[in-house]
């Protein structure tokens, strides 16, 4: 984000940038817009030059890699937006604070509190402790040292350690800790595991790329290469953009021969062991993913029925369809309020063979691209969620044939929303069984971190 040159006037952007960002919540309660979204709608309107009278600042006009820098910037202000809060109100009071205690009461809107000097100045801290401070900073040389003291007395999270304090060190809220563990001991994470977890929060994972199945991961590679994309073919046999030029302006992705899916997405994806000619059901399809990874692995034979609740997703779906030439995909809203009407081929043979559920959730696996995401994580939200997905389970359930699978995944890493939810569903519908549950991604592998179970119904 910062380096030991980042120069003042950029703190001066960013303090702008940070105030239009906290504007977004006036007379909302901690209700952050999407930070990616955001940027991309905002950013290069606020670093563009303006008309200013002679006595206003000069004029700044940054340059794209200056806009990158920004938005890592503010990406990096999300992940650890607690820990400025604890450092700055532990620096006023001259005292290490108790952390458990302080986050029960600790809100997001408490950033508004702090002057985005001092805010900017821990996160520089935090990214790099040799960050030079905004010039406006007159004690910098107490917060370095504060900052300094306070890191080397907060714990390293271990496995038998009830102390939640280090998690403020990796921008997670200690509370959060029980349900780590929670997490790690029916993962059978080592300690080790959960240390890695914390530290990827942190990280952005890799660009992966999805490669259709009648392409091969080398051939890609070779082709993006010539169009100026570095792409590396991992141990894996995935593949990652690793910079150079824009992918989406390359001849592959204009032909629908590459798609952009995490691989903790993919590996979700190829939980559905579709046959071509087979019917399959992707009922919270979204953008449709997931529905064209189904696709590609079934010659045009058969049909994906791709549903979701808002019909602005489906349409991007229906554009990325036609661009990878596939013809079976077939879009409709559904609301997951009731059962779905079968379609007539689908009813003739008495449901799917595959009905996937990519349940709403509350994405706490995709904290390290959506950062903001994790100030958005309560127990009110998570109630209401798991209502949600156990209707969605029950009514999408009624669509698969006999002998046919139910795959139910979520972006999530809470129990809750994932083994626990799928327990209650099979006690309440007999006529499946679990096949199969695992969590996907982080920590063991550099993406998000995905849960997916296959059910098969007898």
């Amino acid at each position: 984000m910062f380096s030991n040159q980042w120069p003042s006037n950029h703190y001066e952007t960013l303090f702008d940038v940070w105030h239009a960002w906290l504007g977004q919540t006036e007379g909302q309660e901690t209700r952050y817009p999407i930070l990616d979204r955001w940027l991309k709608k905002n950013l290069r309107s606020l670093c563009a030059p303006r008309s200013m009278d002679k006595s206003a600042r000069p004029v700044r006009s940054l340059s794209l890699t200056d806009q990158f820098a920004i938005s890592s910037a503010m990406f990096s202000a999300m992940r650890f937006m607690q820990l400025a809060c604890a450092l700055e109100q532990s620096y006023r009071a001259q005292a290490p604070l108790n952390w458990q205690e302080w986050d029960l009461t600790w809100s997001p809107d408490d950033v508004k509190k702090i002057p985005p000097a001092a805010f900017w100045y821990w996160i520089a801290l935090r990214t790099d402790a040799d960050n030079l401070p905004p010039r406006v900073i007159r004690d910098a040389s107490e917060r370095k040292a504060w900052f300094k003291q306070i890191k080397a007395d907060l714990p390293v999270i271990k496995e038998e350690n009830s102390d939640a304090a280090g998690l403020l060190w990796f921008g997670l809220r200690p509370q959060w800790l029980e349900l780590l563990h929670e997490r790690g001991e029916i993962s059978g994470w080592s300690s080790g595991n959960l240390q890695d977890f914390l530290r990827m929060q942190n990280q952005s994972p890799p660009l992966w790329l999805r490669v259709q199945a009648n392409d091969s991961p080398v051939d890609l590679q070779t082709r993006l290469q010539r169009d100026g994309v570095n792409v590396e073919l991992m141990e894996n046999g995935f593949l990652c953009a690793k910079g150079g030029a824009d992918l989406t302006l390359s001849s592959s992705f204009k032909n629908g021969q590459v798609e952009i899916q995490d691989l903790a997405s993919q590996q979700i994806s190829g939980s559905v062991k579709v046959e071509p000619g087979q019917k399959v059901w992707d009922a919270c399809a979204g953008a449709g993913g997931k529905s064209l990874a189904i696709a590609a692995r079934m010659n045009n034979k058969g049909v994906v029925v791709a549903t979701d609740l808002h019909d602005y997703k489906l349409d991007e779906l229906k554009r990325r369809a036609k661009r990878a030439s596939f013809f079976n995909i077939r879009t409709f809203p559904w609301s997951g309020d009731a059962p779905l009407r079968l379609p007539k081929e689908v009813a003739q043979q008495q449901g799917f063979d595959w009905v996937l559920i990519d349940a709403p959730c509350s994405s706490s696996g995709t904290w390290r691209r959506n950062p903001d995401a994790r100030w958005r994580f309560n127990a009110a939200d998570t109630a209401e969620l798991l209502q949600l997905q156990k209707n969605i389970l029950h009514n999408a359930s009624a669509a698969v044939r006999k002998g046919g699978h139910l795959v139910y995944a979520t972006c999530s890493w809470q129990v809750s929303e994932n083994e626990q939810q799928v327990k209650q569903f099979l006690q309440e519908h007999g006529e499946f069984s679990l096949l199969s549950q695992t969590m996907v991604g982080a920590p063991l592998e550099n993406a998000d971190t995905m849960y997916v179970a296959v059910l098969k119904r007898g």
